[in-house]
């Protein structure tokens, strides 16, 4: 049987990377939210590693929720989001809502997410992202929190995936160009 790793043409971010990224993204999260009223908001599915070991260092009291939205068919953009998972509305009011995704691309999800917490009562929303690809940007979108800018590179791995594979890598690698350009 073929093993994922052998789909890596290299690793962008090692487990040590990662590990020092949530630490320092983790205190700096408990001092900005000392005194604030934090609802950690995770977006499934390739968030769900990174918020996971975020949770793990993050000492200010905190609620959790999970949102689910998709807006992309294969390894491209459609442009349109669509929530597949809402958050409870409830939740929100009078909370300062931190959404943890994954990667930031195009920053369309994002705005829109931003925009749509208001919108639903949020009291402030801001993000943090472990990865941010800078060169895909198609909107003026800055994330509140980066742990790393990445080249314009397909990666996999902590959660990302490509077809529903590669999630459980331990580390970002670069997908090689034939696994998915079939």
């Amino acid at each position: 049987m073929k093993r994922f790793s052998e789909d890596i043409e290299s690793i962008l971010v090692s487990e040590e990377e990662i590990d020092d990224i949530i630490e320092k993204t983790a205190r700096q999260i408990d001092e900005d939210y000392k005194d604030k009223n934090l609802l950690l908001l995770c977006i499934l599915k390739g968030s769900v590693m990174f918020f996971g070991d975020l949770l793990k260092k993050i000492t200010v009291p905190a609620e959790i929720d999970f949102m689910r939205v998709s807006s992309y068919h294969g390894t491209e953009s459609s442009g349109t989001v669509r929530i597949l998972l809402d958050v409870d509305h409830g939740k929100l009011k009078d909370c300062d809502v931190l959404i943890i995704e994954d990667i930031i691309d195009s920053g369309r999800t994002l705005t829109y997410l931003c925009e749509y917490l208001k919108f639903k009562g949020a009291k402030s929303v801001r993000t943090c992202t472990l990865l941010d690809k800078p060169d895909r940007r198609l909107t003026d979108f800055v994330p509140d929190y980066t742990g790393v800018m990445i080249p314009d590179e397909f990666v996999v791995g902590y959660g990302l995936d490509y077809d529903e594979k590669y999630r459980t890598l331990p580390y970002i690698g670069i997908l090689k160009p034939e696994v998915y350009k079939k």
